[in-house]
């Protein structure tokens, strides 16, 4: 089996060396492992250092195009280069590049097809305690949408399995993390995790700027992923709800006028039903048309996958 260690990079030519020096060079199930290096706009001198480190494998992109581009572009290159299985580590050294072998064995294994390092963000000193509920909250929020079980979902130390690449479409720019699983998890991929722990912060966060932004884009990309594959959920629901609380109001003005024969000045209970109801049907025509939508990319994605076999395994 051939292995891709793939290393998004902006701007890492102090901490990549040591990163590329702690990667294992045998890993048991594996016959080949190679590093990818996709450098997002460094203005340093990452290239040069990867490159006098015996990195043959590099991705440049001119100027910053997210980290979600990034692995997008790393993951078509690892399936052109004949990966088995990809692992997407870090620059910075945050994870423990020696915990590579445990990440891939249950893929290695044929028990898993997307394995997620647990960080254990509790324990992580340099995490705030904001910071550390606002991961909570956003694994949760995520194992909702995925219908899956992973304590540390947004974490970028995880492995894929070949079958899981070719199945797998981003569009985020932002961050691939939770696209990826929510994905993963509505397609019935195996996922699993396995706990880690980081090394010493090295460097300030350069995806986000605050934890706030963090949040907003981290809903954004959710909420898209979410309405893809379950948009009855979103829309659905919305028009349930609706429908209810405009039935209540119409119910009320029918009460007065038919039990009470009191209809008069109760004019605004029929107003207010009526608009809600119409906001229901809203609602249900959006979620047949998401639905259908829905359909529609799934059949697409059937044959990205199609196409993605006849790219990447006729060149293996």
């Amino acid at each position: 089996m051939k292995l891709i260690i793939q290393i998004p990079c902006l701007n890492e030519e102090k901490t990549l060396p040591q990163v590329l020096r702690s990667i294992p060079r045998k890993i048991p199930g594996i016959d080949k492992i190679e590093i990818l290096i996709i450098d997002d706009g460094s203005t340093d001198k990452t290239i040069k250092v990867a490159r006098s480190l015996g990195v043959k494998h590099i991705i440049r992109h001119v100027r910053n195009r997210g980290l979600g581009v990034a692995f997008r572009h790393g993951a078509e290159r690892a399936l052109e280069l004949g990966a088995d299985i990809l692992v997407n580590t870090d620059g910075d050294n945050q994870y423990p590049q020696e915990r590579i072998k445990d990440l891939v064995r249950p893929i290695v294994q044929g028990k898993a097809d997307i394995v997620v390092a647990d960080r254990q963000t509790h324990k992580i000193e340099y995490f705030s305690p904001t910071k550390k509920a606002l991961q909570r909250v956003g694994s949760r929020v995520v194992n909702i949408a995925a219908g899956t079980d992973l304590p540390d979902a947004p974490s970028g130390f995880r492995a894929y399995s070949r079958q899981a690449l070719m199945e797998l479409n981003l569009i985020t720019t932002f961050s691939y993390t939770m696209e990826t699983i929510i994905q993963a998890g509505n397609k019935r991929l195996a996922i699993t995790s396995i706990q880690i722990d980081t090394n010493p912060k090295t460097r300030e966060s350069r995806l986000f700027r605050s934890n706030w932004e963090h949040v907003r884009k981290s809903a954004t990309a959710i909420i898209r992923a979410y309405i893809m594959y379950r948009p009855h959920m979103i829309f659905g629901t919305a028009s349930l709800v609706l429908l209810v609380a405009g039935a209540l109001p119409f119910a009320r003005f029918l009460y007065f006028a038919l039990i009470e024969h009191s209809g008069r000045g109760h004019l605004q209970s029929l107003i207010i039903g009526l608009v809600l109801l119409m906001a229901a049907f809203v609602a249900l025509a959006l979620n047949i048309i998401a639905d259908l939508i829905r359909t529609n990319r799934t059949l697409i994605e059937q044959d990205l996958e199609l196409n993605k076999r006849l790219l990447y395994d006729r060149k293996r």
